[in-house]
């Protein structure tokens, strides 16, 4: 069996991964690790939570160590992309991690925070950046940043970052890097876009694949419960209370959904916190530390929010809306039974949209889950006209995504006149304004398909759409 001492890797490194309880590594570090030690480019097919990061920042810590040489002021030798915030920090505490005796030099570029001490951070040149892309461009073009001393590019989740919008991003970047340069490539899929982002990016690429998509944790024990629409809040409330949960997440398909979720949960004396794009990110990080921590047991989450939340201990996953992407669902319930522990994954289904998600669900995973129908005998009761949420592969308004990662509060604009007919004859909802009951369709940033490609825009320069066709603006 493979061991961790069996890469070469240099003593700083090697006694960073003793002091972490590192011993054997997993089939992506296992594979990945001794490509990347000989320089080649990487394409990695893996899902969150299988040890990618690992698998690139050690060979990179090693070849830097090799090769110690200082750095330019503005610049940095190695540079990372992720698709959001929590992720790009948690890879640099991982960087940090294992580089603890080696001085490294490292920085951290995401939205949501000034870029005023970003800037500040590599005016003196660092080893180590980690960036979301939207924010990394900011720093290029107010030249507080240069690219042209970069040696190593990794790119994390790529296929997460199509789904986002930020491929354009990518080529803008990758366009400003050295020819002479060693790239890896991770993604838990390979769709068309991405495969050719990584064919023009990479040089006679080594491939690894592990763990396909479409597989589920094997240690997660999966169910669902059908429910009326408006039993939900109270059923969560119930699950919370009867099972034996040490850490639960609890995901929504909306940023209203989510703190309408809490608010809710908190009714019935149950502690939780919501984490989405519309929490400032001093927030998103106090509410992660509380989760690690256990001060809060219950957060409640939407899947951008949640992309890169790596926290030990869940012991629950619970679906409080289905995902209308079936890869996602697979994402979600990864979150918990990791490193040898058992989880529990429980979906709430209800109406006849969410289970059309539900057969592509098992579709997607090849196996039918366990259905237990707490429905009103009798009960037809759908999800509120207003709030259908749109099919996966069908036309679906676009998410307008901000740079960071996630789209910012729109600015209130004044209401509409009420226009007679169609929604019967519902007032129109104001640039900007919350429809009422919430939406419960498209998740931001889910991913539709290439189809699902977000546009991009800067969050200085994001302007609402006009409502057109009497629809509430998304």
């Amino acid at each position: 069996m493979t061991s961790f001492q069996d890469f070469g890797l240099a003593d700083p490194i090697a006694r960073a991964l003793r002091e972490e309880n590192y011993v054997t590594p997993t089939p992506i570090q296992a594979q990945t690790i001794p490509l990347a030690l000989e320089g080649r480019d990487v394409i990695g097919i893996a899902q969150t939570g299988t040890g990618k990061t690992a698998s690139f920042a050690l060979p990179i810590l090693n070849r830097l160590l090799q090769n110690r040489t200082k750095v330019q002021p503005k610049s940095c030798r190695v540079l990372v992309l992720s698709p959001t915030r929590e992720l790009s920090g948690q890879i640099l505490d991982s960087f940090n991690a294992y580089g603890r005796h080696i001085r490294l030099s490292s920085a951290l570029a995401i939205g949501g925070v000034p870029m005023g001490r970003q800037v500040r951070s590599v005016m003196q040149g660092v080893e180590v950046m980690v960036a979301t892309p939207g924010r990394l461009l900011d720093l290029v073009q107010s030249n507080g940043l240069k690219l042209n001393q970069v040696e190593f590019l990794v790119l994390d989740e790529a296929d997460r970052m199509l789904d986002m919008g930020f491929i354009n991003d990518i080529r803008k970047i990758v366009a400003k890097l050295p020819v002479k340069r060693q790239t890896l490539f991770f993604s838990a899929t390979m769709p068309k876009d991405i495969a050719e982002l990584a064919e023009a990016m990479l040089r006679d690429p080594a491939r690894v694949a592990v763990t396909p998509v479409s597989s589920t944790a094997e240690r997660v024990s999966q169910r669902i419960i059908q429910v009326d629409f408006v039993a939900k809040p109270a059923m969560l409330a119930q699950l919370l209370k009867q099972e034996p949960v040490n850490r639960a997440l609890v995901f929504t398909r909306t940023k209203h959904g989510a703190d309408k979720v809490v608010k809710g949960l908190e009714k019935a004396g149950i502690a939780a916190n919501a984490i989405h794009g519309n929490k400032s990110q001093n927030h998103r990080e106090r509410t992660l530390a509380a989760f690690r921590s256990g001060e809060i047991s219950t957060l409640v989450a939407t899947d951008i929010a949640a992309r890169g939340i790596d926290v030990d201990g869940i012991s629950h996953v619970v679906n409080y809306d289905l995902p209308n992407v079936p890869e996602t669902y697979v994402h979600r319930i990864g979150r918990t039974a990791r490193a040898g522990a058992d989880g529990v994954a429980i979906s709430l289904v209800a109406g006849a949209e969410e289970m059309g998600y539900l057969r592509d669900i098992e579709r997607l995973i090849r196996m039918a889950l366990p259905r237990e129908d707490r429905r009103t005998p009798g009960s037809r009761e759908q999800a509120p006209a207003a709030a259908a949420p749109h099919r996966a592969g069908r036309s679906a308004p676009r998410t307008h995504m901000a740079r960071g990662n996630e789209s910012p509060p729109a600015a209130k604009g004044p209401r509409r006149r009420r226009r007679r007919g169609g929604n019967g004859g519902a007032a129109q909802v104001g640039r900007g304004e919350s429809p009422r009951p919430p939406q419960i369709g498209k998740s931001e940033g889910s991913q539709g398909g290439i189809q699902g490609v977000a546009f991009l825009h800067r969050e200085s320069r994001a302007k609402p759409q006009p409502n057109r066709n009497n629809q509430t603006q998304r």
